[in-house]
């Protein structure tokens, strides 16, 4: 029923001035032609009528994206790599005009109103650009800072805040890690005092991803003192407020080289009480939801890039050649190629299905904690693997495989470490240790 009435509402919107943004936005434009790029597929292409969960509607949307990535992003990830930062509010302005950063939020604040399936989709295609760092930016505006705020939020909140993140006329952020905090979401130290009509917050805030271009934050901070999972609230905090917001420095990192990753202080900054997202206290249960949706989105993300890789692997492979004939042709190249393909379909099943329940309305916290402990596990043996077979050439800057073995290593760290998804499954199997 929800495949049906998403696909519905796709066909309702071909007429209307939102689902026009994202199938004409590339039709509209004067591009150049240098800029041709095709996706690298894994096999026959799938089609709507092949697909357990995609419609003719989630293809289309599909292919728009990819025309932009190719037009709009893929021609500059290089300088943006050297750099250690994109534009982001000149991207996300160009994705939020064509409809990407609310595929799955309520029309009323420009969204599209499709179920969760499509933002999936949307996941997997923004896996087509040529480093991590650009598509986790993203996700963070798209489906990490915001699900709450759609969710749970006043109409004056998302009229102030989801809107214009859904249009891309602003950049989010989220603010929950913390030193000493990260995995580990119930022991943050960030506080919230309630003043008359003000909250004043004090803390500090790590690996805030957006964080030094951001105009505002989804920040968790304790607002009482009571147990650890009732005592936390979230909040729409604008990033000029009243106090002192300090952005401490940018963090360099491993990889992610082109999103930018900030640490954050807060100084006594005062934020009004309506800012608060729901209820006061429920900010932990909020945050665990949000996760969910930042997990599938992550999995379906990573999927696109190994499948690229894979297939990038195999072209050098054949034309490489080493004691007389083409690598590929060794049987253990082929062979572990082989390998690597089958488990990222069997992952890509686990995402399909774990989506076609979300949207059906059921909890897919175990399924979710799955695909990430899974995706971030196989990104790790994948990237070893086919970085091996380019030998020297993969340990250079200059191909993909080097790149994607960098970034995709915080998959099993970031929104969870392999060892919290571990916890969650035993949670859910009910093998976990009694107290």
């Amino acid at each position: 029923m929800a495949l049906r009435e998403g696909a519905l509402r796709c066909n309702l919107l071909v007429n209307s001035r939102n689902f026009y943004k994202f199938t004409s936005f590339v039709g509209v434009r004067s591009v150049s032609d240098k800029v041709s790029s095709k996706p690298v597929t894994s096999g026959d292409p799938e089609t709507a009528g092949d697909h357990l969960i995609y419609t003719q509607e989630h293809f289309a949307l599909k292919e728009s994206l990819r025309k932009i990535i190719d037009q709009e992003i893929n021609p500059h990830v290089d300088q943006w790599e050297a750099e250690g930062k994109f534009p982001a509010h000149k991207i996300f302005k160009i994705l939020g005009s064509a409809g990407f950063l609310g595929v799955s939020k309520p029309v009323e604040y420009g969204g599209l109103g499709l179920d969760f399936s499509y933002s999936v989709a949307v996941a997997e295609e923004l896996g087509n650009i040529r480093c991590g760092g650009i598509p986790m930016a993203i996700g963070v505006q798209s489906d990490m800072a915001t699900p709450a705020l759609a969710r749970f939020g006043s109409a004056e909140l998302k009229r102030e805040f989801l809107l214009p993140s859904i249009m891309g006329d602003k950049v989010a952020c989220l603010g929950v890690s913390e030193v000493g905090a990260g995995s580990d979401v119930s022991s943050i130290k960030t506080k919230a005092v309630r003043e008359g009509d003000e909250y004043v917050i004090n803390g500090g805030k790590m690996w805030t991803t957006n964080g030094t271009q951001a105009d505002w934050i989804c920040l968790l901070a304790n607002t009482n003192d009571g147990p650890p999972h009732r005592n936390k609230s979230l909040f729409c905090l604008p990033m000029n407020l009243p106090g002192r917001i300090h952005i401490a420095r940018k963090i360099d990192k491993l990889g992610m080289w082109s999103s930018d990753t900030a640490e954050l202080f807060f100084d006594d900054v005062r934020v009004p009480c309506k800012n608060i997202i729901g209820q006061e206290g429920m900010g932990f249960t909020y945050q665990m939801l949000q996760f969910q949706e930042e997990r599938l989105w992550a999995v379906a993300n990573i999927l696109t890039m190994m499948d690229n890789i894979i297939q990038e692997t195999i072209q050098y492979t054949r034309q490489r050649r080493i004691f007389k004939q083409p690598v590929l042709y060794h049987q253990s190249v082929h062979f572990r190629l082989a390998e690597l393909q089958t488990e990222v379909e069997l992952l890509r099943s686990l995402l399909h299905r774990a989506t076609a329940l979300y949207i059906k309305g059921n909890d897919v916290t175990r399924l979710a904690s799955m695909g990430k402990l899974k995706g971030g596990r196989l990104a790790r043996e994948l990237g070893d693997s086919c970085l091996q077979f380019w030998g020297g050439m993969g340990f250079t800057s200059d191909v993909l495989v080097s790149r994607f073995y960098r970034d995709s290593r915080l998959m099993s760290i970031g929104a969870g470490a392999d060892e919290v998804m571990l916890g969650i499954i035993c949670k859910y199997m009910d093998t976990l240790p009694k107290n």
